[in-house]
C-alpha cells in the first residue's frame, strides 16, 4: 500500500457525477435509544448511507457552524450538503429544554431526514451528581448516542459513572494551547485508557495540529478510544485564526482520512466550519465536496477507508 498523499486540491473541481463514483459502503446500524412512545421512527438505513461516502467512513456536520441560525435554518443548510449526520451543539437544541420538549425536538429532527449523532461540546464544572447527571438526562431525552466533553480530569470517574448508567458515550474534545486540561489528544488519553470503553476521545483536527502534534499518529495511537472527529482546515499550522475551507490549508485531510480507514474506525468525521459566520454554507459546500473528492481518489487507488 502506497503512502504517497493525494494531491490537495485534485478533487475541488471535481463534478458531482464524479463524486457520485466513489465506492460507497454500508456502515453498520447505528446504535440508538429508543425514541419516546409515539415518537417518529428511526431514521431508515438509507439516510445512514446517505453520508457515507469512500468506504464506511461517515462524514457530518458540527452544528456549532451553523450557530448564527435557529434550528430550522441549521436543518435546512444540512440538508443542502448532502449529508443527515450532525452533532447539535446547544445553539440548536439548549440545555434548558424540558424532556418533553426535547422529545419533540427529535421528532422534528428526524422526520427532516437528520440523524442526530452526538451532542457538544459540553463543559463539565459542577463535580456534583446533579451537576454532572443533568447533561446526560439531557442528551437522553435529546436522542444523544454520544456527547463530546471538556472538563477537569478531577471529574471524570463521576462522569463514567454516569456514562455507564445511561450508557452514552463520551468523547473528550482537546482545544489546543490554550486549554489548560487537554491541549492535545495524548493529554486526555492517558486518562480515557482507565476508564470504561464509553469513554474516548473527540479528537479536533485543528487544535491538535497547533499544538505541534502529529495529528495522524495521534488517531493511530487513539485507537478504539477515538470516538468522534471534528474537521477543519488551517492554513498556518500554527495559527487558530488561520482556518480555511477544508483543502485550502496545511492540515493533511487525504492522510488522516487514509489512517481511519486504516484503524476500522467506524465514528462520524464533523466539520466544525468556525469561519464565515453569517454566511458559512458555500465554504462548507466547497469544504464537503474536497472531502468527498478525496475520499473517492483513496478508494478508487485502493488506498480508500477500508479498502
Amino acid at each position: 500500500m502506497s503512502d504517497a498523499p493525494v494531491p490537495r486540491r485534485t478533487f475541488l473541481g471535481a463534478s458531482v457525477a464524479g463524486l457520485a463514483g466513489a465506492v460507497l459502503g454500508e456502515s453498520p446500524p447505528v446504535k440508538r435509544s429508543p425514541s419516546p412512545e409515539g415518537s417518529s421512527p428511526p431514521v431508515p438505513l438509507s439516510l445512514r448511507e446517505r453520508g457515507n461516502v469512500g468506504g464506511t467512513l461517515n462524514i457530518g456536520v458540527a452544528s456549532y457552524s451553523l450557530r448564527n441560525f435557529p434550528r430550522d435554518k441549521a436543518i435546512e443548510m444540512v440538508k443542502a450538503l448532502g449529508t443527515p449526520y450532525v452533532n447539535f451543539k446547544s445553539v440548536h437544541l439548549p440545555f434548558e429544554l424540558s424532556p418533553d420538549q426535547l422529545a419533540a425536538a427529535r421528532r422534528d429532527i428526524e422526520a427532516a431526514g437528520i440523524l442526530i449523532v452526538g451532542g457538544g461540546v459540553i463543559t463539565f464544572e459542577d463535580d456534583t451528581d446533579p451537576g454532572v447527571e443533568k447533561y446526560f438526562a439531557y442528551a437522553k431525552a435529546a436522542g444523544m448516542p454520544l456527547i463530546a466533553i471538556h472538563t477537569d480530569p478531577k471529574l471524570l470517574p463521576r462522569i463514567e459513572r454516569f456514562a455507564k448508567q445511561y450508557d452514552i458515550k463520551v468523547a473528550i474534545h482537546n482545544h489546543g494551547p490554550e486549554d489548560k486540561h487537554f491541549p492535545s489528544p495524548y493529554d486526555a488519553l492517558p486518562y480515557v485508557k482507565k476508564l470504561d470503553a464509553r469513554i474516548g476521545l473527540c479528537i479536533d483536527v485543528g487544535h491538535t495540529v497547533r499544538t505541534g502534534t502529529d495529528v495522524v499518529r495521534a488517531i493511530a495511537d487513539a485507537g478504539p478510544r477515538l470516538l468522534d472527529m471534528h474537521m477543519k482546515d488551517l492554513r498556518d499550522l500554527t495559527a487558530k485564526g488561520s482556518q480555511c475551507i477544508v483543502g485550502e490549508g496545511a492540515i493533511p485531510i487525504a492522510d488522516i482520512f487514509r489512517q481511519l480507514g486504516t484503524m476500522g474506525y467506524r465514528g462520524y468525521v464533523n466539520l466544525e466550519y468556525e469561519i464565515d459566520a453569517d454566511a458559512p454554507l458555500p465554504g462548507m459546500k466547497q469544504s464537503f465536496a474536497y472531502m468527498r473528492g478525496a475520499l473517492a481518489g483513496l478508494a478508487a487507488d485502493g488506498r480508500g477507508a477500508h479498502s
